[in-house]
């Protein structure tokens, strides 16, 4: 059977730190791959907010809206554990990109998970797909150079 693999930015541009809860854990009593996809959301929050946007709010009356998702597992996670999650720009199109997250647990010293989300920018007022806004593409290009 094929596996999903999700392939790594050259550069990761953001970096945060993000505890996992007793109540991301599943019946199996480790990170449940729903709560994932949770700090994953969350992940992005913090990383737009890093760079003056929001998912609603890129600039040029463009918000955001995520369109596929893949996980490729690595490792358990369990409560208490510290995650820190590289956030970085994967690949762009004149109307979307991809962000790729790489969780690695501080506290076992492992990989946990490779995700990537595919982002298209969307016009809320209209209703309609819309470009990468200039003010974003900017704001990528200066975290770049920061790397």
């Amino acid at each position: 059977m094929q596996r999903i693999k999700v392939t790594e930015p050259d550069a990761y541009l953001f970096t945060t730190t993000i505890p996992i809860a007793i109540t991301d854990l599943n019946y199996g009593g480790h990170l449940g791959n729903d709560r994932l996809m949770s700090l994953t959301h969350e992940a992005r929050h913090r990383f737009y907010r890093w760079l003056g946007f929001s998912e609603m709010n890129l600039g040029e009356g463009i918000g955001t809206m995520m369109v596929d998702a893949a996980i490729q597992y690595k490792a358990e996670g369990f409560a208490g554990d510290l995650l820190e999650v590289k956030v970085g720009i994967a690949s762009f199109s004149r109307v979307g990109f991809d962000i790729v997250y790489r969780f690695y647990n501080q506290t076992s010293n492992r990989l946990l998970a490779l995700v990537k989300t595919g982002i298209i920018c969307y016009d809320y007022d209209n209703r309609a797909v819309g470009a990468v806004s200039i003010p974003f593409k900017k704001a990528i290009e200066q975290a770049q150079k920061l790397t």
